[in-house]
């Protein structure tokens, strides 16, 4: 029988969070943490596939899903930011110890936890997650750079068409061997969030901060050599954000990282959610036996 999966809110530094939980309260953490421009919904199934064996956190970052939208003016809007209010929901929730599973900019977002407290992180699974400038592929990421260095309407322009249905939709299909296992919810699911009142403006500002995560690299390089921590890659090896050799990498310091490239896209759990999901229980069955 599938485990029942819950839907909650906490108030994390006067922010209302959402989250998803799921398993055995005293069971193995894993922690979900989803990218741009999704939530906790693009783990929809991926959690009662867990959580007959862990317990399973998917957080909602402020600013998407069911979260709290704070203005511009009354929150940052930065990774740092981002990862304190998740640091907060952990806390809150008791959950000392945890593997985590991160996915664009949920792998900034879990760096930052792990930085902030090696000993916590007992293995990661990175699908799409990436911790080195291999695999960030141009011309997006181009795109991104330059708005970041000199924002204005020349660089801004190729970052509000990434707001755009059609840009959520490629993010969807693009890469992906058969379209039709890729149910149409999801970008429209993606699309009504990102379509509120205010949200451009936002996520224009966590675009402007996504040059402090590659500068983040170096460091999270050095947690990688010092604390040896398990690492699966499940990567969607057609994806034209975060490219396959952005997976690869992760065995320059982690000689023993796990990498399975996949025929499949960004969000790789819409049409391999089975392979995943055997990968990841595999991995987690034998890292923290």
């Amino acid at each position: 029988m599938a485990s029942a999966v819950h839907h909650r809110t906490a108030t994390i530094n006067g922010l209302e969070v959402f989250y998803r939980e799921a398993g055995d309260p005293q069971a193995p953490v894993v922690v979900l943490l989803h990218g741009f421009p999704t939530s906790s919904h693009m783990f929809r199934h991926l959690i009662p596939a867990l959580a007959d064996r862990y317990h399973v956190i998917a957080p909602d970052h402020i600013g998407f899903g069911q979260s709290a939208l704070p203005a511009l003016g009354d929150f940052p809007y930065t990774f740092d930011a981002l990862a304190e209010v998740t640091s907060g929901l952990l806390k809150h929730l008791g959950v000392d110890r945890f593997a985590m599973y991160v996915q664009d900019y949920g792998a900034p977002i879990g760096w930052r936890l792990a930085l902030q407290a090696p000993d916590r992180i007992t293995a990661i699974i990175t699908q799409n997650g990436n911790g080195y400038e291999e695999g960030l592929v141009e011309p997006f990421w181009e795109a991104v750079l330059a708005y970041a260095k000199a924002p204005g309407p020349d660089t801004e322009a190729p970052m509000r068409d990434a707001l755009t249905l059609e840009s959520t939709r490629w993010q969807y299909l693009n890469g992906v061997a058969d379209p039709s296992l890729v149910s149409p919810d999801t970008w429209l699911h993606d699309q009504a969030l990102l379509d509120r009142p205010g949200n451009d403006e936002i996520q224009l500002r966590i675009f402007r901060d996504y040059p402090t995560n590659i500068d983040l690299y170096p460091q999270v390089h050095q947690y990688f050599r010092d604390s040896q921590v398990p690492l699966l890659a499940v990567w969607g090896a057609n994806d034209e954000i975060f490219g396959p050799d952005g997976a690869t990498a992760f065995r320059k310091d982690l000689p023993d990282a796990e990498v399975h490239l996949l025929d499949s896209g960004h969000f790789a759990l819409e049409s391999h959610l089975d392979s995943i999901t055997e990968h990841i229980r595999d991995f987690l069955g034998r890292v923290l036996a």
